[in-house]
């Protein structure tokens, strides 16, 4: 199992709305986010721990982030342990291992967020909740799952392993 994460910005009349998300890799599912005013580290610890609720992996998860100060703070990183997954970060200035998740965070601007003019971040994250949940994750289609979304790409996988 490999997971990403990123933040990404969302502007709204308020000011920016930081979103942090964590990707599976292996079915491009959005399995955590979490939403805040503020880029801090309790935004990516939020999204993690419902990713770990969601997906209850086993050990040795590889979890790859950025070399953002909330990734590397020592709450986030203790969490890691607490979770027993490996904790994975680029050095500087490679951007490669966060592709999908950075692409992920594209297609929301493109599809959702440069289309609306987002008055609060209450609105805006109403919005994006939508769309992670009932959109990307159940009927976006992605050519790298076989024309499947990601919420069918794991039952397909369910299906199989049993």
């Amino acid at each position: 199992q490999f997971w990403v994460t990123d933040i990404t910005y969302i502007p709204t009349n308020e000011g920016w709305l930081y979103l942090a998300t964590v990707m599976d890799l292996y079915s491009r599912k959005i399995i955590g986010w979490a939403m805040d005013k503020k880029m801090i580290k309790e935004l990516v610890i939020s999204a993690l721990k419902m990713a770990y609720k969601r997906q209850k992996p086993g050990n040795g998860v590889v979890h790859h982030l950025d070399r953002g100060v909330q990734y590397a703070s020592c709450e986030y990183q203790n969490l890691l342990k607490k979770y027993n997954m490996t904790g994975s970060m680029s050095r500087k200035g490679n951007c490669y291992d966060n592709a999908c998740i950075e692409s992920f965070h594209g297609i929301l601007k493109r599809e959702l967020v440069y289309q609306t003019k987002y008055k609060t971040r209450e609105e805006a994250k109403k919005s994006l909740f939508e769309y992670i949940e009932f959109f990307y994750n159940s009927k976006r289609i992605h050519s790298t799952l076989g024309y499947c979304t990601p919420n069918e790409f794991e039952q397909m996988y369910r299906k199989f392993a049993a």
